[in-house]
């Protein structure tokens, strides 16, 4: 395993995070690197990520409700120190339309975001061509209405489901760095206007708090195997071509350490 030091001036959180090299290109060998970094709280934010209150598939509705006890901790203590809350579950601001949060990221001067990087997109490991869904009696609506009530908004929070508003808020508070966490890694997490891909080609840090996803993955479908294994390929497809991931563990352990 290779070990990579951070260039960042000193900070308040010092974060492990994992990422994948093909030291040599195209021979498809991918290593594993550890990399520490500083992300000052004042530049950093937690973004969560489609953390609906039902889907449509009741597997994934079991498994969020899961996540979403493991993550309220977390981001009590993350906002405890400092650091902004983006809730970002889409297609439900109807719900937050009186909402100050809401109402706070509406009144946000537009930035023009950036031309994209122009980063390279390859094909996902996993099959999820049929929705992903493991219980596979459940047929697609649109079960959801808001956020999972397991994760409290609070005052100093914001809601919004659009990426250049959520750009133009963080150019706007000076943050460079997005703690992204929430469903699903091989869908929303990726791919939503405000997501890993998007905020990643317009040059915000992006790091995946990987014990706080999940996949939308059949285990019938390819490459069959197991959920969770289905979900870590996700993983480390975005280690290798979008992002680092960290820990649940690791970012509370950079909470405790804060300097």
């Amino acid at each position: 395993m290779l070990m990579l030091a951070g260039s960042a001036p000193a900070a308040d959180l010092q974060l492990d995070m994992r990422s994948r090299v093909e030291a040599f290109k195209g021979s498809g060998v991918w290593e594993e690197v550890r990399v520490r970094d500083n992300f000052p709280t004042t530049q950093t934010a937690i973004l969560i990520c489609d953390m609906w209150d039902k889907h449509w598939c009741s597997g994934a509705s079991r498994r969020v409700e899961g996540l979403a006890q493991r993550m309220a901790p977390i981001i009590a203590e993350a906002r405890s120190h400092g650091i902004q809350i983006i809730h970002a579950p889409s297609e439900t601001m109807d719900f937050y339309k009186d909402w100050p949060q809401r109402q706070r990221m509406q009144r946000i001067a537009k930035v023009e975001p950036p031309a994209a990087l122009g980063l390279s997109d390859p094909p996902l490991p996993i099959d999820d061509s049929n929705g992903g869904c493991d219980t596979t009696a459940d047929q697609f609506y649109k079960a959801w209405t808001r956020e999972i009530a397991i994760l409290p908004i609070a005052s100093e929070d914001v809601v919004s489901d659009d990426g250049a508003q959520i750009y133009s808020f963080l150019r706007e508070r000076g943050i460079r760095n997005l703690l992204v966490m929430g469903v699903h890694a091989n869908m929303c997490i990726l791919n939503r206007s405000f997501a890993i891909k998007k905020m990643t080609n317009w040059g915000i840090r992006c790091v995946l708090v990987r014990d706080l996803t999940d996949s939308m993955y059949n285990p019938q479908d390819r490459p069959r195997v197991s959920h969770e294994q289905g979900t870590e390929l996700i993983v480390q497809h975005i280690e290798k071509y979008w992002c680092p991931s960290t820990s649940s563990g690791e970012l509370k352990s950079a909470l405790e350490q804060e300097r």
